[in-house]
């Protein structure tokens, strides 16, 4: 059925780990563009214009000047000088630009391969579906953006975990195509595929709830670890508060949650080191996601407990893709 075989993996292979390692830094941008408060430096999306950065001082007065048009300046930033807005310019700037390297690097590699191999790729489409979920994000993005032009100060929390999400979709699609690719071994002796799924989806909630936290600002309230300025339920809230649907747009009931899950995650992650060793299955297919665990849980309580100080919250946003991408590495092995 597939000609040239060998050579056709190896591409694929080549293009999926490109991939892996530009979604993993557009995140890492994306992430320090946020805590940079730098989103809405450049206020129109530019679709295919704006891939060189302001050369002049007439075009740097005139995104400056576009920007003086916003919530984010009037009411925040109306000191700001234009030496300033250069710095945010440049992260929203240099975030955007690498998003236009990812949707070119999710076609044009494909394109190439496809007219090398044309009968692999005939039998293996499921490539292209990267691209639509790229360009899919690009408009996410914009969405995103708008949500605080207008009316509010910052994006909407909703619209950012919205970007985010998907952001981790495309990496861990990405990355199950490549453990497909490189034909990783299945485990002969299973963990039970429903504790699997129950686990994934609290990692996944976590990740949601962080980007929520950081939309709302949460991580710069109750800075103390383990209580909340010393209780368990922090006191501007009540019980009733932590089954609202409004009290999603709540940061003290997002850090809440954000803690509890937590705590959760650590439960099953001895659980599922317990399986292992009930099981004997080499405890090298869990290290890695014990490790990244224990690094992830240090640097949110650190994130927290130093206001959120720029280095560790981008680190600890960043943790978040190998603990995701470590479980994905234990889900896969025991799929059939």
């Amino acid at each position: 059925m597939f000609v040239n075989t060998d050579q056709y993996t190896k591409y694929i292979r080549l293009w999926l780990i490109t991939m892996i390692i530009l979604i993993v830094s557009i995140v890492g941008v994306g992430g320090l563009t946020r805590l940079t408060d730098s989103g809405l430096s450049i206020t129109a999306w530019e679709l295919f214009s704006g891939i060189f950065p302001p050369f002049n001082a007439e075009k740097w007065n005139f995104y400056f000047d576009e920007y003086k048009k916003i919530p984010e300046y009037k009411i925040l930033n109306f000191n700001m000088t234009l030496e300033e807005f250069k710095v945010i310019f440049y992260w929203e700037w240099g975030h955007r630009i690498l998003a236009r390297v990812i949707g070119l690097m999710s076609i044009i590699p494909l394109i190439i391969i496809f007219l090398k191999f044309k009968k692999n790729l005939f039998f293996e489409n499921k490539y292209y579906l990267i691209f639509l979920l790229v360009c899919f994000q690009g408009f996410i993005g914009w969405f995103m953006v708008s949500s605080g032009l207008v009316d509010n100060t910052d994006v909407s929390h909703y619209r950012l975990a919205s970007h985010l999400s998907i952001a981790f979709l495309i990496l861990s699609l990405v990355f199950w195509f490549l453990l497909q690719n490189l034909e990783i071994q299945k485990n002969t002796k299973k963990i039970n595929f429903l504790f699997l799924s129950v686990f994934l989806f609290f990692l996944v909630i976590q990740i949601v709830l962080g980007a929520f936290l950081a939309g709302l600002d949460g991580g710069l309230i109750y800075n103390t670890w383990p209580d909340m300025n010393g209780k368990f339920i922090p006191t501007d809230i009540d019980k009733s508060d932590l089954i609202k649907i409004s009290s999603s747009n709540n940061p003290t009931v997002i850090q809440f949650y954000h803690r509890l899950i937590a705590y959760v995650i650590i439960l099953f992650l001895i659980i599922l080191n317990y399986f292992y060793y009930t099981k004997g299955i080499t405890f090298n297919n869990i290290a890695i996601l014990n490790i990244a665990v224990i690094i992830q849980i240090v640097l949110g309580v650190i994130t927290l407990m130093t206001g959120v100080e720029i280095k560790y919250a981008s680190i600890h946003q960043l943790g978040s893709i190998l603990v995701l991408l470590s479980f994905l590495f234990i889900y896969y092995k025991n799929t059939n």
